[in-house]
């Protein structure tokens, strides 16, 4: 259907839709649409067109999709002023965003880099959202560097990834820290203008806090960026003095997602990083799992047999003894008490981690070339613990040379099933 829109009105889209620019001029987050533009915009997703002059769309709807038309910009002046202040620099600058869950932190990278592209400012993206990223797959820190206007980084995909293997950076603060920091110090080879740096809505708690703490003291930005809805970063910014900070509002217009629709978003990645996706056989030893390689520890003694057989009453298809635990696959009809494992590791003065056979099955997988570059992601399919190999369901088919298994759980067709913690130390 066509609608028109006055100048100085917000016609603002919900997806899953599609938006064709007939005719009029208009922008989305500074980026110029004219016509002939056309925007898909996915489910979850709310995007502003701002009319700048009269203007003429052709507007198709998905299910779930919605239309609203508001007075004036939904860009708050907070915005606009923040990126002035950024734009005024006359020296290279590296930016943090900070923020809740929907409060905006993707909408704001999006304004500040179209903004700083209009003024021929070079600009890099690192996108470290695990659970809602835009650039990468989910479960990994991404970057790109912009050379035009972004609406939806999605649509852009990333140039360089670190796999994290989870969705919440609380189960593993040191890899994503060290994840940023790489791919920052690869762009800044480069030397870019503006670095935008958005992080995940994980803000809640005192872990959170000391998380963005550590995160801000290590990358050390020459400004932090806030986006708060009344003052839920108060503290945070209060803890950071050594750093120039700027406070500025979530937009009144921002669409909340619900935790299935930021699922349905999350799976959306997954699909577009499996497109094409086979199965795949690797080594066993390729593998490495909470950064240890399959294989790497020693095999157990026969002392250590005796008690696994004695202690836990078990017959073991795989077993190594690391520094500081013993790793230990049973059969698939095999289970054992808690407490018993508990007593166990009381008497081996190490810790135990156990797995079923099959366990493996659909956790989500990172494929690297030997140089530890990124290559893909992929799903485990299963292990052959006699033939020491490792099935995976992915579109990664050449140069692969380690794989690391991530603890989210998927079905082929890229939905999540939920967390498996026994091939990590969270297990313990």
């Amino acid at each position: 259907m066509k609608h028109t829109v006055d100048k100085g009105k917000t016609f603002l889209v919900d997806g899953p839709a599609s938006v064709s620019v007939l005719s009029g001029e208009i922008e989305v987050f500074s980026a110029p649409l004219k016509a002939g533009a056309k925007l898909v915009i996915r489910e979850g997703k709310r995007i502003p067109f701002e009319i700048m002059e009269k203007a003429e769309l052709e507007v198709m709807l998905g299910e779930k999709a919605k239309l609203n038309e508001v007075d004036g910009s939904t860009i708050p002046l907070s915005w606009k002023k923040a990126v002035d202040e950024v734009l005024n620099q006359d020296k290279p600058i590296t930016v943090i965003i900070i923020g809740g869950v929907d409060s905006g932190k993707t909408s704001f990278c999006a304004y500040l880099g179209n903004r700083a592209l209009k003024m021929k400012r070079t600009v890099a993206l690192i996108d470290a959202d695990l659970g809602q990223s835009d650039l990468g797959p989910p479960a990994s820190v991404g970057s790109r560097r912009l050379t035009k206007a972004v609406i939806d980084p999605f649509e852009l995909g990333a140039e360089n990834i670190v796999f994290i293997g989870v969705t919440s950076p609380s189960a593993n603060v040191s890899l994503v820290v060290e994840g940023i920091e790489k791919l920052k110090a690869r762009i800044q080879q480069d030397r870019v203008d503006v670095l935008v740096i958005n992080t995940d809505g994980w803000i809640e708690g005192e872990d959170a806090i000391r998380y963005k703490i550590a995160l801000v003291k290590q990358v050390k930005p020459d400004l932090l960026v806030g986006i708060q809805e009344e003052n839920e970063l108060t503290f945070l910014l209060g803890a950071l003095t050594e750093t120039h900070r700027l406070s500025i509002e979530s937009p009144s217009m921002l669409r909340k997602r619900d935790r299935e629709e930021r699922k349905l978003l999350r799976e959306l990645g997954y699909k577009k990083y499996l497109k094409g996706a086979g199965a795949e056989t690797f080594p066993l030893r390729w593998v490495k799992f909470d950064g240890v390689t399959f294989g790497a520890g020693a095999p157990p003694s026969r002392e250590l047999c005796r008690k696994i057989e004695d202690e836990l009453q078990a017959q073991f298809l795989h077993c190594e003894e690391m520094p500081n635990f013993v790793f230990i696959v049973l059969n698939k009809d095999q289970w054992l008490d808690e407490e018993l494992i508990e007593v166990f590791e009381h008497k081996l003065k190490r810790k135990v981690r156990i797995v079923q056979e099959g366990s493996e099955e659909g956790l989500l997988v990172g494929l690297h070339d030997e140089k530890e570059n990124f290559l893909g992601i992929g799903i485990v399919e299963g292990i052959d613990y006699v033939r020491r190999t490792i099935r995976v369901h992915t579109p990664v088919r050449k140069n692969v040379a380690w794989l690391s298994l991530g603890r989210v759980r998927l079905d082929k067709a890229g939905r999540e099933l939920g967390i498996v913690d026994g091939f990590t130390s969270q297990a313990d």
